[in-house]
This record gives C-alpha cells, sequence and structure tokens, in this order.
C-alpha cells in the first residue's frame, strides 16, 4: 500500500484491491459490507465474472413476476408498443417485442461473430490441438439433444419445427455460474467452456440461416451482397475506422431484415470484415478494440433486455401435465440429459481414437460438471424458439421448457462442481503442477 495517505485513501485502496483479487461471490458479497465499499459496490459487481449471469437471472425472474400478477397486462402492453422508423419509401413498423429480437440481438451476434473471428485467428481455435476438444464437445452438445427432441416430438410435424431449441448453450450464464465457484475453477476448465460455448454459438448460426430462413427475397438479398462487397474492400484496402463498417452494416442489416433471413445473422457477417490488425499503428486491433467496447454494452444491457421481453411466461393454470407434453419435454430432456450425455460420449471418442485430449489438470468430473452447465440453454434457446414458433400456445411451451431444462442444469453442474472441485486455490495450483 502506498504511503503517504489518508485513512479514507488507504482503506479505499484496500478495498479496490481487495476487488480485483476477488473471485467468489461470496468474498464480493463480504467486501460491500464496508461502508466505503458501499461506495464503490457497484463498479465491483459490474467488474465481477458472475455480474452479467446475475442480471439476465434478474431479468427473467422479474418478467415472471410480472406476467403472473396483476401488471400482466401492463408488460404484454410494453412489449406490443409499435415502433416505427420511416425514412423515405423505408418503413420498419414493428413491436418493440420484435425490435428486440431482431435488433438488438443483432448487437449480441456481431459480439460473437468478434469473438469467433479472433478465437480462429489467434486464440484457443488456432490451434488445431487446443480446438479439438471443444469441437468434439460442441458437435455432441448439438446432435444428441435435437436427436432427444426428434425421437419425443417426430409425430408432430408442428412440434418438429422447434428441433435445434435444446441444442444452444448460453455463453454468460454458464459462465457466470461458473464464475459463481471462485478461484477453485482452474483456468483450463473455464477456457474448455468457453470455447464449447463460442462453438455451439457458431453451430447455432448456421442452424439459423439453414433452417429458420423462408420466403427470400432477391432483391433485398442482392442489395445485402453489395454491402458485403463494400465491406471486403473495406478491409482489404486496411481501412481499421470503424465507423464505415457500422453504416454499410447498418444498410446490411436493414437489407437482411426484409429479405427473409433472420436479421441477427447480419451481425455475424459485419463482424468478419472488422480487421484483426491495424497496419499503421503497432500493437493496436480494431477487432479487439470493439469486442472490449461492446462487450459491457451486451452483457448488462442487450442479454438482460433479451431476457425480459421472452422469459416472461404465464404460469396460470399450469400442471404437470404441461411438462411432460411433447415440445416442453423435449427441450428439458434434451438440454439436461441430452447436453451431458452428447457432450461426454463425444469427447470419450474423440480422446480414445486420438484425435483429442484432456487439458492438463482437468479431470472426467470436471468435464462432467461443465457438461451439465452446457445444459443451460436459456437465451439461446429461447432465442431459437422464437424463430421456430409464432403463436401464443407453442411459444409458452417453448419457454417452460427452456426455463426448466436450463434451471435443473444450472442446479445440477454447480452442485457437482462444486463438491468435486479442489477446495482452496493452492490445491488448483499443485494439480496444474503435478499434471
Amino acid at each position: 500500500m502506498p504511503f503517504g495517505l489518508s485513512d479514507e485513501t488507504r482503506e479505499k485502496h484496500a478495498v479496490q484491491t481487495d476487488i480485483s483479487q476477488t473471485s467468489g461471490v461470496s468474498h464480493l458479497i463480504e467486501l460491500l459490507r464496508r461502508p466505503l465499499a458501499l461506495k464503490i459496490g457497484a463498479q465491483a459487481f459490474f467488474q465481477h465474472q458472475a455480474a452479467g449471469g446475475i442480471l439476465l437471472i434478474t431479468a427473467a425472474a422479474l418478467a415472471l413476476l410480472l406476467n403472473n400478477s396483476a401488471l400482466t397486462g401492463l408488460y404484454d402492453s410494453f412489449l406490443q408498443t409499435p415502433v416505427v422508423i420511416q425514412v423515405g419509401a423505408l418503413e420498419l413498423n414493428k413491436p418493440l417485442l420484435l425490435w428486440i429480437n431482431d435488433g438488438l440481438m443483432a448487437v449480441f451476434f456481431f459480439l460473437v461473430g468478434l469473438e469467433i473471428k479472433r478465437e480462429v485467428l489467434e486464440g484457443r481455435l488456432s490451434n488445431a490441438r487446443q480446438a479439438g476438444l471443444p469441437v468434439i464437445a460442441a458437435i455432441g452438445g448439438m446432435v444428441v439433444p435435437a436427436l432427444i427432441y426428434y425421437a419425443i416430438n417426430s409425430s408432430d410435424p408442428t412440434a418438429m419445427t422447434g428441433w435445434a431449441i435444446p441444442a444452444a448453450t448460453d455463453i454468460a450464464f454458464a459462465l457466470g455460474i461458473l464464475a459463481l465457484l471462485g478461484p477453485r475453477v482452474p483456468v483450463a476448465l473455464k477456457v474448455f467452456l468457453l470455447a464449447l460455448a463460442i462453438i455451439d454459438d457458431l453451430g447455432a448460426i448456421i442452424i439459423i440461416a439453414i433452417f429458420y430462413s423462408s420466403e427470400l427475397s432477391t432483391a433485398a438479398l442482392g442489395i445485402a451482397a453489395v454491402g458485403i462487397v463494400i465491406l471486403a474492400v473495406l478491409n482489404r484496402r486496411k481501412v481499421t475506422r470503424i465507423a464505415p463498417y457500422i453504416v454499410v452494416g447498418l444498410l446490411i442489416w436493414v437489407c437482411v431484415l426484409k429479405s427473409g433471413v433472420h436479421a441477427t445473422l447480419a451481425g455475424v457477417v459485419i463482424a468478419l470484415f472488422i480487421p484483426m490488425r491495424s497496419s499503421n499503428e503497432n500493437n493496436r486491433s480494431p477487432l479487439k478494440d470493439v469486442e472490449h467496447a461492446l462487450s459491457p454494452w451486451v452483457a448488462f444491457g442487450v442479454m438482460p433486455i433479451f431476457a425480459f421481453a421472452n422469459a416472461g411466461v404465464s404460469l396460470y393454470g399450469l400442471t404437470p401435465m404441461h411438462l411432460i407434453s411433447g415440445i416442453p419435454l423435449g427441450i428439458v430432456l434434451g438440454l439436461f440429459i441430452g447436453k451431458q450425455l452428447g457432450i461426454m460420449s463425444f469427447v470419450w471418442v474423440g480422446i480414445k481414437l486420438g484425435i483429442a485430449r484432456l487439458p492438463d489438470g482437468i479431470t472426467w468430473a470436471q468435464i462432467y460438471g461443465v457438461a451439465l452447465l452446457a445444459g443451460i440453454g436459456f437465451t439461446m434457446s429461447l432465442f431459437i424458439g422464437t424463430l421456430a414458433f409464432s403463436d401464443p400456445e407453442h411459444t409458452a411451451a417453448v419457454r417452460i421448457g427452456v426455463l426448466t431444462g436450463s434451471l435443473f442444469s444450472a442446479i445440477a453442474g454447480a452442485m457437482v462442481l462444486h463438491y468435486i472441485l479442489p477446495r482452496t486455490i493452492s490445491q488448483v495450483s499443485h494439480v496444474t503442477q503435478r499434471d
């Protein structure tokens, strides 16, 4: 601690130091009990790894509360508020719910695209040896849940539209649960879950592009293609200012919105052309700069707003029979059983075939705990559900299934990891060094 400072300044320095070293949520709560720490408590919370997941849970709980109270009419009216943007002959007239699902989620997918590009070029997916295990795990975590959903709903053509719902993983929620376990979690395990979830998102993007696009407009797609060419030229000429990419990107988003392809995919396309490196400035990455600036807006704004808008299912008249009907049952079993079964079986086969290996210091029990957390579909599953179904009856069934399956997975994953992870940080270091 620096010398020559006032008592209050020294205490503030100590609190900030403690917060920067805090990983477990219990330590964070303890810090916030200090009078001075209360002044910087908000900053500490938003810097905590679990903050995004906590806000997601809070937003979803608030939506459930409002839609199952006397305020249900206000909640529905708010989401159906018409929002109109018109420029000349171009008119975008949608309820607020669709602006959230088509507009804000495009920002989320833009961030996902940036993460995927960075990981492929110089991150965890740039090395085939490192990428092998999470790629195999992600494939198993998408295929088996979809097969379970298919087996349960194969006799219902309408229900089959939602086959991809349990194939998704919510990055923020899963990593938030892992962060709550504090420094006991090995870094390699966090890396594995993050890489698995990113690959899972890439799979979701491909599924949306192929299976959830309809009534394509060739004119709109043609204009979008011109916009993509312009982005390619900007990238090729090493333009590192972000403004031109955003302007052209907005044009592409409008065209994709009108084309019949889901508008969120425009976010991914735009992200792929953001330059990774600047030719004029050393050690500067425009892509990383945008990713760093955008991440808190998505974690603390876009995702909680989406959860609030889409998690508010009415529980009025809900009985156990509703949970065992086709759509909810397929989603619950797909997320809770399919994810862990798919990830564990595919990882086991991959290791036996020699195309992947467990990271140093990571045990099979820890992989199983992560496989359970991967069953937290939540945001991504709800999003795919909005693409698969539009009528209130089916969307309610989707929400019931997603919330139940994600809740089971979160509780089971947290409990398993709580009991099998090393009890102290020194034990984590000892295991890592030993292996």
